[in-house]
């Protein structure tokens, strides 16, 4: 956290463009509607510009806070991805772009975006991140993978939920 909060006001100039390439690839694998509730975990400064209702969720105030002119996420939410203040089924979509190695709990991260989603998922993951293997395990664990893409840095994984 203190990494993220000392880095903000230069996040986007480090990062915007490396996380456009992960937006487009999300954007061509999932059918996003206009009217789909979408849920970015680990938004950061709020990059993200897709056309439906997105909310951003990050544990560092400091990345919210950013007014960002690229990002088109309004509704910021300070909280943890362990611990996600939404009702069950709540989103349409959830993606998190190369955020799931920074959560405390890799597991219990991934079940609640298991959770609040409906069946839709995008994730990319740092190819270089030492729990890559268990990151790579729990997606499994929880979701139907139906594609995973090379984006240069990340794999990305295109996922529904497993119903059980």
């Amino acid at each position: 956290m203190q990494f993220y909060s000392s880095i903000a006001k230069g996040y986007d100039e480090l990062y915007s463009e490396e996380q456009q390439i992960k937006h487009r690839i999300i954007k061509e694998n999932l059918k996003i509607k206009n009217s789909d509730f979408l849920l970015d975990v680990g938004c950061g400064t709020g990059l993200l510009d897709f056309n439906c209702n997105v909310i951003g969720l990050d544990p560092s105030l400091d990345l919210l806070m950013q007014n960002n002119p690229l990002g088109h996420i309004e509704n910021k939410i300070v909280a943890r991805a362990e611990n996600m203040p939404f009702k069950d089924n709540s989103f349409d979509k959830v993606i998190s772009v190369t955020s799931m190695h920074n959560f405390d709990s890799i597991g219990k991260g991934i079940q609640e975006i298991k959770r609040v989603g409906k069946n839709e998922f995008a994730f990319s993951i740092l190819k270089k991140t030492k729990n890559f293997d268990l990151i790579e395990e729990k997606i499994k664990n929880n979701f139907n993978i139906r594609k995973i893409i090379d984006g240069k840095k990340d794999w990305i994984f295109i996922c529904s939920k497993i119903f059980k």
